[in-house]
């Protein structure tokens, strides 16, 4: 933690916070003056998010109340996440269903929804509208009632989405009605989560969508009842996918907008604390290392849609690669012996011996052990914070909670949990669903053994090395003199690992190209010898790059010297996000369509049923007007005060014809830009 004395009152001290996987971090910064007040760090506790999130706050509340700020002075609380990717990334998230309206065969199968969310039930309804919004076929509501009271009791959320919605929502607003109606359960709607004609992306988009409103909105009740314990009234906001706030409420309905939003806040935040406009940016958390370029002081939008866990979604957000990379990554190794790293998250071995050291003597116990044992080096564990929960769940198999059961209040060594296949994949299923954990050695492990990282327990990450490296490696027990230069040996192939796979998200991001078809020239940049047969090769960003996240400091030193580039680690780099969520501003976007809907005759798809027109100049002047309204309106919905509105047409004419006669379409794009109001 690192506390500035501000040397004039603060006049709107905001509070900046960032969820991620592994840590929440806050900060609290002086919005006039744009200053970083305070900041700390706390472990980010799964089982109770409010724990972690109270634990953060405490600290920085205490450290601004030495400088006169109290809880009441703070105006507004700013909050960014990495759960959502991390849910999608991991698999993770409730139970759905989805209706497809309108949809053919081929349709369905572009959406990708089976192969996404595996065992997810799928209903294609007749119904669905044209191009031009007119009704291609009746809506089938009864197959919809029958498939809702079929589902309701194992779903917890549904994804609804309808051919042309974005030209009609008529019958998405239908499907969503009778969901209601017969359940209460949320609905996403495609049309409006996005704007784009490609139907089967919008499903997959509301899927996803469905998929994580239970993640987000147990967030945002967890950071509420840190907000009361602390007695913090002020507004809750969120951090978009494209680092713009919005209201914590709206964002509840739309959580697939937070998507990519901690990173989103690290660019925010990378961009204030280096000071500089032009610089790529690597945020390196404890699950996902996200690499972004920003020119002339913002960020490049993707404007195809966020891609996530290597699904594009219709999500306006930054451009940004996210890779399955960061501290908690799961270390192996494969045949040749090289340590490598998974893309799943675990938690590390020094976290877990630090909050149970009861976990070292059963870590020397099998590492004494002449047969070792199967599993040996991972644990299973509760989430933190939710040490006491219960084993009974309506949603668990039987073999589910007999695993459950088998994990108390402290962890138990995997051999003791998993017997076979089917445990296996009970034990898989549990930690899909958030319920339960596994530690094993990781980065962050390795860092702790060669003394660059000093939290946790070292000394468990030690003896987890020798247990990984033993098991995998299948070597006899090695002596206990022995020991500590084979961890510090086998420490230091992991952080190598590290860097080199924190050397190819770089790359990979900035040429756009597969980690996997980068080929061994950079492979010989990335991994410090610079040289491939005869040739010396250097791969380096024409930029400087701005490393920020928790990891950064520990291994981008090293990163910079391989690529040989400047490599900016600015003061606050580890609660970037934070920083990011806490100086954000409001971003309302409308996009409207006009088209020829035959001689004579165009239509304004807005928010309802299409407006005909016989006159082209009158319907653009209302698509403009109506566009400026809507962003307008939603921007201070979003917490906005006095919205400035820019306004972009794109259009298509007939040649040769002058004004608007020869208008065959034209898409309207209004977007509003507003500091938040702190009264709101």
């Amino acid at each position: 933690m690192r506390a500035f004395a501000p040397d004039r009152a603060v006049v709107h001290p905001v509070i900046g916070i960032d969820t991620g996987g592994t840590y929440t971090d806050a900060v609290i910064v002086d919005a006039a003056a744009r200053q970083v007040l305070s900041s700390a760090k706390a472990l980010t506790t799964r089982g109770d998010l409010s724990i972690g999130v109270a634990e953060a706050l405490a600290a920085i509340l205490s450290e601004a109340a030495a400088a006169g700020i109290s809880a009441a002075d703070v105006t507004q609380v700013s909050l960014s996440t990495t759960l959502a990717t991390n849910a999608i990334v991991e698999g993770h998230g409730s139970s759905i269903a989805v209706i497809l309206v309108g949809f053919d065969d081929a349709m369905v199968e572009r959406t990708d929804i089976a192969r996404t969310l595996p065992g997810t039930r799928i209903l294609r309804v007749a119904g669905g509208h044209n191009h031009a919004g007119d009704e291609q076929s009746p809506l089938d509501l009864g197959a919809v009632e029958a498939f809702v009271a079929a589902t309701h009791e194992t779903c917890e959320a549904y994804a609804v989405a309808s051919h042309y919605a974005v030209r009609n929502p008529a019958h998405e607003h239908a499907v969503r009605e009778a969901i209601e109606r017969l359940t209460g359960r949320p609905a996403s709607l495609s049309a409006d989560l996005a704007q784009a004609l490609d139907a089967p992306r919008r499903a997959l988009t509301a899927a996803l969508n469905a998929r994580i409103v239970g993640r987000i909105t147990s967030l945002i009740a967890a950071v509420r009842r840190a907000m009361a314990a602390h007695g913090l009234a002020a507004p809750l906001m969120m951090v978009k996918g494209d680092g713009s706030l919005a209201p914590a409420d709206a964002v509840a309905l739309r959580p697939i907008e937070t998507i990519l939003s901690g990173p989103a806040a690290s660019v925010v935040g990378a961009r204030f604390l280096s000071g500089l406009s032009d610089f790529v940016v690597s945020d390196i958390g404890g699950t996902t290392t996200d690499v972004a370029s920003v020119e002339n002081g913002w960020p490049r939008l993707d404007r195809e849609g966020a891609t996530v866990g290597g699904r594009r979604t219709l999500v306006r957000a930054v451009a940004m690669r996210t890779f399955g990379l960061g501290g908690d990554s799961e270390v192996t190794i494969e045949p040749n012996g090289r340590a490598v790293l998974k893309p799943g998250r675990v938690v590390p071995l020094s976290l877990l011996a630090h909050r149970f050291p009861a976990v070292l003597a059963r870590m020397e116990a099998i590492l004494d052990d002449p047969q070792g044992a199967p599993y040996a080096g991972l644990f299973v564990v509760r989430p933190f914070g939710a040490e006491t929960a219960g084993t009974e769940a309506a949603d668990l198999t039987a073999r589910e909670r007999e695993v459950l059961a088998a994990v108390g209040d402290t962890p138990v060594s995997m051999d003791r949990v998993v017997h076979g296949p089917t445990r296996q994949k009970a034990l898989d299923r549990l930690v899909a669903l958030g319920r339960l954990a596994v530690s094993g050695y990781t980065p962050s492990d390795a860092a702790h053994v060669l003394g660059l990282q000093s939290q946790w327990n070292r000394q468990g990450a030690v003896l987890g090395g020798l247990l990984l490296e033993r098991r995998l490696r299948m070597q006899a027990a090695s002596r206990p003199a022995e020991r500590e230069p084979q961890a510090i040996a086998f420490a230091q192939a992991v952080f190598d690992a590290a860097v080199r796979a924190s050397g190819r998200a770089v790359v990979a991001a900035l040429s756009d190209a597969p980690v996997d078809a980068l080929g061994p020239l950079v492979e010989a940049a990335v991994d410090g010898s610079g040289r491939h047969r005869g040739l010396a090769v250097t791969v380096r960003p024409a930029v400087p790059l701005v490393g920020v996240g928790g990891p950064a400091g520990v291994f981008y030193t090293e990163l910079g010297r391989r690529l040989g580039c400047e490599v900016v680690l600015p003061p606050h780099a580890a609660v970037a996000n934070a920083v990011g969520a806490a100086i954000g501003v409001i971003r309302a976007r409308v996009t409207l369509e006009v088209t020829g809907a035959g001689p004579g005759l165009w239509r304004l798809h807005g928010p309802d049923v299409p407006e005909s027109f016989v006159d082209p100049t009158a319907a653009l002047a209302r698509a403009r007007a109506l566009a400026a309204d809507m962003a307008r309106d939603k921007a201070r919905a979003q917490g906005g005060s006095s919205p400035e509105i820019e306004l972009h047409v794109d259009r298509v004419d007939v040649p040769g014809l002058g004004g608007d006669a020869g208008l065959v379409g034209a898409t309207i794009f209004a977007e509003a830009w507003s500091a938040p109001d702190a009264r709101h």
